[in-house]
Order: C-alpha cells, then sequence, then structure tokens
C-alpha cells in the first residue's frame, strides 16, 4: 500500500520474470504505439489553485474538442513517465491533464530518480497531503480543464489515479459528480480504510463508472479490501471492475522497478474500455 514494507515485495518481484521489465535502472521504457494514433499537442501549464500555483502537463488532440482526462501520478509525482502516459492516453482521442500532486511543497520533478527513487526520499509528500486537500485540488483541476477549448463539455471527464492518486481520484469524482463519468485507480493506496471518508465509502456520493486495479502484493496486505469495493460498489449501483493483477504495488508506470509490461497493457486496455464505454 505504499509504504516502506513495499520495498521488501518490490525486490521480490524484480526477480520475478514477467518477461518484460525496463531495460535498466535510470532508464524509461518506451511504452507500445498507438494504432490510429492522432496528432496532439502538448504543453507544460502553471493553474491557479487555492494554495498556490500548480505546475501541470496539458496534452490534447490537435484537431476538434475531445473527453477531458485528469490524471493523478504516483508518490514518485509529475515526471517523464506520466508524461508519456498523458501523451498516450491523449493519441487515443483524450484531452489529458497531468497534474504535480506535491506543487504546494515543490515544483516538478520531486523526485530525483524518478519511479527508482528510494521511498523515504518521497513520503513526506505524500504525508503532508490531506483528504480536504484532495478535495480541493479535484475541484479545481477538473474546472479547469472543463474551461479549455481542446475539452468537449458535452462528455464526461475521466480521472485516473496510481498509488496515492487512487483516492485523490475518487474524491475528484465526489467534488463533481454531474461531471466526472469514470474513475480508473491502479495499485491504489488506502482505498479502503477505517476513516468514515475512506474513497469506499465516497463512492455512494458519485455517479461514475469504475476501473480498480488491484496489485497482488496490495491484495495480500489486506485481501479484504476488493470485498469492501465491491460491495460498496454494487451498493451504490455503479458500474464497477474490481480485479486484483498478478503484479507488484507500482506495476504500471514505466520507469519502476517493477514495471510489468504484459499486465501494464491488460490495465491499460481496460481503461480505453472503460472510458470508451463511460466517457462516449
Amino acid at each position: 500500500m505504499c509504504d516502506h514494507n513495499d520495498q521488501e515485495e518490490l525486490q521480490k518481484y524484480t526477480r520475478r520474470d514477467f518477461g518484460m521489465w525496463a531495460a535498466s535502472a535510470g532508464l524509461l521504457t518506451a511504452l507500445p504505439g498507438v494504432a490510429n494514433a492522432v496528432a496532439v499537442a502538448e504543453r507544460e501549464v502553471t493553474i491557479a489553485a487555492p494554495d498556490g500555483s500548480c505546475d501541470a502537463y496539458f496534452v490534447a488532440p490537435t484537431s476538434g474538442a475531445a473527453p477531458g482526462v485528469l490524471v493523478w501520478p504516483d508518490v514518485f509525482g509529475l515526471r517523464p513517465a506520466f508524461r508519456q502516459m498523458g501523451r498516450r492516453l491523449a493519441e487515443s482521442g483524450y484531452s489529458v491533464l497531468v497534474v504535480n500532486p506535491f506543487y504546494r511543497q515543490k515544483k516538478a520533478p520531486t523526485a530525483a530518480q524518478g519511479g527508482k527513487t528510494p521511498i523515504a526520499e518521497v513520503m513526506p509528500l505524500m504525508q503532508a497531503l490531506t483528504p480536504a486537500m484532495h478535495l480541493s485540488d479535484g475541484k479545481t483541476f477538473a474546472a479547469w480543464l472543463d474551461a479549455q477549448p481542446e475539452v468537449d463539455k458535452a462528455r464526461k471527464l475521466g480521472t485516473t489515479g496510481y498509488c496515492m492518486g487512487g483516492p485523490i481520484a475518487v474524491r475528484t469524482a465526489v467534488t463533481a459528480p454531474g461531471r466526472v463519468g469514470a474513475v480508473g485507480t491502479f495499485h491504489g493506496a488506502a482505498m479502503v480504510t477505517d476513516a468514515p471518508d475512506s474513497p469506499h465509502r465516497l463512492v455512494a456520493q458519485t455517479h461514475a463508472r469504475y476501473l480498480i486495479a488491484i496489485a497482488e502484493t496490495d491484495d495480500k496486505k489486506q485481501p479484504e479490501a476488493k470485498t469492501a469495493l465491491r460491495t460498496a460498489l454494487d451498493n451504490a449501483k455503479l458500474e464497477a471492475e474490481v480485479e486484483v493483477y498478478p503484479a507488484a504495488h507500482g506495476w504500471c508506470p514505466p520507469d519502476t522497478q517493477v514495471y510489468d509490461a504484459a499486465q501494464a497493457e491488460r490495465a491499460w486496455g481496460r481503461l480505453l474500455a472503460t472510458f470508451g464505454k463511460a466517457l462516449a
């Protein structure tokens, strides 16, 4: 669940042959190309937020308006890996905003070695954020997307979150239930807690379709979480897909020690399918 104990689990998975890992430490694995990719334009942006100015990356198709998607990075923050992922999503027909969730503390890059940065170096950044900040930021960034001409306001917004970004994606849907039509979380941290504002308790306040991809390592630590999530989503009568993937926490971004190309591609395919249904 994105803590110090994950380091031992990550080392186990780096020795396990999934077939396609990152080429070597410090190198970013190139993601597969997009079939029939649309032309896109990208730019670095600064967004005025209640607590300061957020640096972010925006990439969108060059022709027409497309559904907006807000991407919440993992604990290693906004970096080349997430710019690559954002651009790939845009080439599939979405106007994508990838934010620096730690803008209150420092500008990106916030992790010196990207996804291979020791977790102890970046944990204080994550721990400084609060649920109230998540809600404020979600509301601000969703509104920013809706103000862009590249975003089709007649279609729902999507949001995705990785690691610590999982709960923030859910809270984004809470702040704009009439606008957010799809939520995707990947190896989400603290999705089920005892707190009254635990993400699994908040889904009933949203009107989104959910894709929740859980890491095998997280499931081993908290096997009851998947059941709690499924029950909450079923009770809220929301369309949802909850699945445990045979991969380690952090398997999706292409710069982590545990990047699993095969399982990352499977999760990416499910994301595109979810967006295709919910953001049409």
